[in-house]
């Protein structure tokens, strides 16, 4: 039977053996040639789909990537900047739009589902010459400051009200069976999806109430 050896390891020897299972751990592996190779569909775009709809009063025709945001539309194919791309997640209400008289944030939703639709932006509500009664209303009580959320609040604004004057109640209206009142707290609620970092929502309920009032 053999004798153990003594073996004996110095501190300098650790030290290399620490380095060289460190390197071998971080390392990747290289991928194989099929892994690398993305199929060729993957590499090209979309087939482009009519789309057709009614936007600010005029018939639009267009040829859209399937994927493109009703957002995106507006902006890039249409030049309708006044609908602006906030968070691009449906969370702060900056591109709220008026579609078929109700309110949808376009970040959110895809041009191709909204074939015949009738879509209205700020751009579409008023002229700087012809303001619409909200727009001139917000102007009137500083509704803004910045301005980057305005054109969504006000068409949210605008929608609010006709939702309002047609019986369509809320989580804060107290009798469904009843037509709500055009109270503060209902339009707050009405109004929550619709962020102002810079806090004019003083000024904003104004405006609306304003309005509301008036009409």
């Amino acid at each position: 039977m053999a004798e153990p050896r003594d073996v004996t390891i110095n501190r300098r020897d650790l030290f290399l053996m620490g380095v060289g299972a460190g390197v071998s751990t971080q390392i990747p592996a290289q991928p194989s040639a099929a892994a690398s190779s993305a199929p060729a569909s993957a590499m090209q775009p979309a087939a482009l789909h009519r789309v057709q709809m009614n936007v600010n009063g005029e018939l639009r025709d267009l040829q859209l990537d399937p994927r493109t945001t009703l957002l995106d539309m507006l902006r890039e194919h249409l030049a309708l900047s006044g609908t602006k791309k906030g968070c691009d997640h449906g969370q702060c209400g900056a591109c709220t739009v008026i579609v078929d008289s109700r309110r949808v944030n376009s970040c959110l939703t895809l041009a191709v589902m909204h074939e015949g639709s009738s879509v209205t932006t700020v751009e579409g509500l008023g002229t700087p010459g012809q303001l619409h009664p909200m727009q001139a209303a917000f102007v009137k009580h500083d509704g803004y400051q910045c301005g980057y959320c305005t054109p969504g609040q006000i068409c949210s604004a605008v929608a609010v009200l006709d939702e309002i004057k047609r019986g369509i109640p809320s989580h804060a209206t107290a009798d469904l069976a009843s037509v709500p009142l055009l109270s503060a707290q209902e339009l707050r609620e009405r109004m929550s999806g619709n962020i102002c970092r810079c806090g004019a929502y003083a000024n904003i309920l104004e405006a609306i109430t304003e309005v509301g009032e008036g009409a």
